[in-house]
């Protein structure tokens, strides 16, 4: 599967899931650190953030104009046209190649649309679990975010981007085992 192709599968799947989310936003996700709200905040400044990139604005010029709580009073209509636009502006930047500017420094634009992919695909299986959704992945992109994920999944634990395998976990299916090295128990219950 190509990188364009996985993008916006990864894409579409978190769009229909934050779709389907209903009840409290309040409650807990996967990621210890966000309830429903925080972490679909967090992709949709993603998404968000993904256009100025692709287009080669630096951190420095979008600056703070993307922190806080960007969901305002209707997050299902944020985050779909926040994932809209980012789908957008990569179809039409990724041919393109070229670099974008990260918070470590300048990145290939594929490698940058890989890292979107997996936390789309990640966050997306969290936004199920939390809010009682299917937490059935796309095999392909499973297959694809692992293959990539592979030789990343060091430095995203080193820097504090992923939590420690839980101990606990039950892999053996290559869901449960991607979900693992992103530091999740697949059978998480809120």
């Amino acid at each position: 599967m190509e990188v364009d192709a996985s993008y916006r599968r990864s894409v579409e799947f978190w769009a229909a899931t934050v779709s389907a989310a209903t009840g409290d936003w309040s409650q807990p996700t996967p990621c210890s650190d966000w309830d429903v709200r925080q972490l679909v905040n967090h992709v949709v400044g993603e998404d968000l953030w993904t256009k100025p990139l692709v287009e080669r604005q630096t951190i420095a010029d979008v600056g703070d104009s993307l922190d806080g709580d960007l969901l305002g009073d209707d997050p299902h209509a944020t985050a779909s046209a926040a994932a809209r636009d980012a789908q957008a502006a990569v179809a039409d930047q990724l041919p393109r190649g070229g670099k974008v500017n990260l918070s470590y420094g300048d990145e290939d634009i594929a490698e940058y649309i890989r890292q979107l992919i997996s936390d789309h695909l990640i966050h997306g299986w969290d936004l199920a679990a939390a809010t009682g959704q299917n937490r059935t992945l796309d095999p392909d992109l499973v297959a694809y975010v692992a293959a990539w994920y592979r030789d990343q999944e060091e430095a995203y634990r080193s820097s504090g981007a992923v939590a420690a395998r839980p101990d606990s976990a039950r892999g053996g299916d290559p869901q449960s085992d991607l979900l693992i090295a992103f530091g999740r128990d697949p059978d998480w219950r809120a």
